[in-house]
Formats: structure tokens, sequence, C-alpha cells
């Protein structure tokens, strides 16, 4: 098929068919093309005309809104400057007259201020006057009192010297005080640590002599004494405790025995005993005092063993009247027992103790009750010295006279009160006071 050919009928020359057929297609297809791109320019150019007239139209409906937004910013920019106008006349206006009502106030007030200076100058000439007469007048008193007041001036001058003389030795005291408490509380310290090693000799002591009792050291921090020994026997049977105490000291205290009195009753012990280096004068060896048996330590062990043969004589006496029975033996029993006499010698000792107390107590209010005297008698002279000072100064007008301060008969009226001092002694006035 690609062998068949065609003739041009102008030029005589061979073409083949195919390629006749595809040239003419071809001349169709470019002018088909060719006029489409014709149209689309025609349309194109025409959109372009039409965008054109849009954008021109919106132009100017851009300028006549901006027109009219101009006009209308103008019409309210004219407003508001006339409201401003307006509310700044009015707002002057009344500024305006704000001012002249305080122009005429502060007129007024002038006029007023100008009438009270006239009213003072007049009043203060007239005080002058008046204060150059009283002057003369006092003049002539201070003259009279001018040696009473040096006088008063020079015992005021004298009692305060004397008061600070006594703060400066008050602080003195209490300075010594406070040195004396220190030095106290390190000797304490000392003579702690040092009955702690008469304890522990005590303890070992009464340990080694008798195997067969309970000796237990009574822990620091609890009440009772040092040690209490369990007297025992062979057989193991209780007679009785004994407390010690170990003092190991320069002087010897009367209230160690006090105190150990009360540890005892607390113990429930039959006997009590103060182990010392410092026995109460006069004392040697071992001895009882107040019902509490005291001795230095050489005779701890001898004293133990006598103490102890006594509570295992009673013991076994206890055990053969045991079998005695009926109310009566019983409330016998409880009479004569150690703990009825503890009982009894702690209700005396209390009151003998409130006893001491009360009579501290009197002697105590009755020194208060003197020095209060003192210092209110000392307070109503100088009370009076200070007014007679004063009403020398100012005259009798200006202060009268109080009728305390006066004797009596020196005026015509009403006698004065009397202000008097009494002994302040203990008494019924006194239980008034406290009640």
């Amino acid at each position: 098929m690609n062998d068949i050919t065609i003739s041009c009928p102008k030029c005589a020359a061979e073409i083949p068919l195919n390629e006749a057929v595809s040239h003419r297609l071809r001349e169709n297809l470019e002018a088909d093309f060719e006029k489409k791109i014709a149209e689309r320019n025609v349309a194109m150019t025409k959109r372009e005309e039409q965008i054109a007239a849009e954008k021109a139209a919106l132009e100017q409906r851009a300028k006549s809104v901006q027109g009219e937004v101009e006009k209308q910013i103008d019409a309210e920019r004219a407003r508001l400057i006339a409201d401003a106008t307006r509310q700044a006349e009015e707002k002057v206006g009344t500024d305006f007259k704000d001012l002249q009502t305080q122009l005429a106030e502060q007129r007024a007030k002038l006029k007023s201020a100008q009438d009270a200076e006239l009213e003072l100058r007049r009043k203060q000439r007239e005080l002058e006057e008046a204060k150059a007469a009283m002057d003369l007048d006092m003049l002539r008193k201070l003259d009279e009192e001018r040696q009473k007041i040096a006088d008063a001036a020079r015992q005021q001058g004298a009692d305060a010297e004397r008061l600070k003389l006594a703060d400066k030795e008050n602080i003195i005291k209490g300075l010594q005080g406070q040195i004396a408490a220190l030095q106290q509380r390190a000797e304490q310290g000392s003579m702690q640590a040092q009955g702690e090693s008469l304890e522990i000799e005590l303890e070992k002591q009464l340990k080694a002599a008798f195997p067969f009792d309970d000796v237990a050291e009574i822990k620091k921090g609890t009440r009772g004494g040092d040690v209490n020994q369990c007297v025992r026997t062979n057989t193991g049977s209780v007679c009785g405790n004994i407390l010690w105490e170990a003092k190991r000291a320069k002087n010897w205290s009367g209230d160690w025995i006090e105190k150990l009195k009360g540890d005892q009753r607390a113990a429930k012990a039959e006997l009590a005993v103060i182990v010392t280096t410092c026995p109460p004068e006069g004392l040697r060896g071992m001895a009882l005092v107040d019902g509490v048996w005291v001795c230095e330590l050489l005779f701890s062990v001898a004293l133990a063993t006598a103490l102890r043969q006594g509570l295992i004589s009673t013991a076994a006496q206890r055990v053969q009247d045991s079998n005695r029975g009926g109310k009566m033996a019983a409330i016998y029993d409880h009479l004569c027992s150690i703990e009825f006499r503890h009982h009894v010698e702690a209700i005396v000792d209390s009151f003998l103790g409130l006893k001491v107390q009360l009579e501290t107590e009197m002697r105590a209010f009755a020194k208060q009750w003197k020095e209060r005297e003192q210092q209110l008698q000392k307070a109503i002279n100088h009370t009076a010295m200070l007014y007679g000072g004063i009403q020398g100064i100012a005259g009798r007008e200006a202060l009268p006279e109080i009728r305390t301060l006066q004797l009596p008969g020196t005026v015509n009226d009403s006698p004065p009160a009397q202000v008097a001092l009494q002994d302040t002694q203990p008494g019924a006035a006194d239980s008034e006071i406290f009640k």
C-alpha cells in the first residue's frame, strides 16, 4: 500500500498517496486551530475591555463613597467642635460663678478676721495691762518666796541624790547576789560529784558486809535517799528497810533530817541514816539526831550491824506475836507501828511548819506596813511643799487653800477632814485590807 502514488497536476511530480492525505489533513487541522485561536483572542480582548470598564466603574464608585465619607467626617467634626465650644462656655461660666462666690466668701471671712483681730488687739491690750499689774505684784511676792523655793529645791536635789545612791546600792547587791548564786551553783556541781563517790563507797561496804540483804541504789531523779537496804535473815525472811543518805559537804545542814524523814515516810522504811563527812557540832562517831541516825563513813558498817540486829529481833518478836487475834490486837499493832508513828510525826511537823511560816509572814507584813507608812508620810509632806510653793507664786486668789493641808481652826467653814496615819500593826484593820 505504501507504493501507491499520485501525480501532481501542476508539476507532474510523483507523490505517495499516504503523504498527500496526511498533508491535507494537516492543513485542515492548522486552519481550524488558527480559527479557534483567533476566536479566543477576540473573546479575551472583549473580556479585558469589560474588566477595564468594571474597574473604571469601581474607581468612580470609590471616589464617590470617599467624598460622602469626607462630607460626613466634616459634619461630625463641626458638630463636635460646636459641642466642645458650648461645654467650654458652660464650664467657664460655672467656674466664673464659683469664683465670684468664693470671692464673696473670702471677703466675708476677711471682714470677720479683721473684726476678730480688732477684738483680739483690744483684749491683748487689756491683758498686757493686767499682766503688768500682776507682774508687779508677782515680783513683790517672789522676793518673799525665793528663799523658800531655793530651800525646797536643795532638799529635792538631796532626795534625788539619795535615791540615785540607793539605786546604785541595789544594783550592786543584785550583782553580788548573782555572783554568789553562780559560785553556789559551781560548788553544788562539785559537791554532787563528791556525794556520788561517797554514795558508791557506802553501797560497796554494805554489800560486802551483808551479802544476804538487798542493797539497791535509788536512781537519780527518784524521790528517796541514796541507798535502800532491805534487811533479810539467812532464810530470806524480810525484817525491814534501812534508808541511807550520803552527804559530802563542808557544813552540816539541819534541812537534811527533815528531807530524809519525808523520804523515809514515802519509802515506809523503819530506819533512816545519814552518812556524812560533816557531822553536827559535838557529834563524834554516831548518834540519833531528831529520830534519824547520823554517822561518819568509818562507822557506817558498825551502825548498820546494830540497826540490822534490832530489825531482826523486832521481826522475830512480831512473828511470835502474830497469833494474837481480834480487832483490838490489830488496832494495837497499828498504833504501835512505825508507819503510824511516821504519820503522827508528819502531822506534827506540818503544824510546826505552818506556825513558823505564819510567824515569818507576820514579821514580813509588819515590816512592809511600816515602810508604807514612811512612804505615805513623805508623799504628803512633798505634796504640801509643792502646793505651797506654787501658791506662793500664783497667789492665794488664784490657788485657794486646801483644808486638809491647813491647821484646824484656821478657816471659818466646816472643820477639815483629818488625815491620820496610825501605826500599821497587825490587827483588825489589817484583816480588812486583806479582805
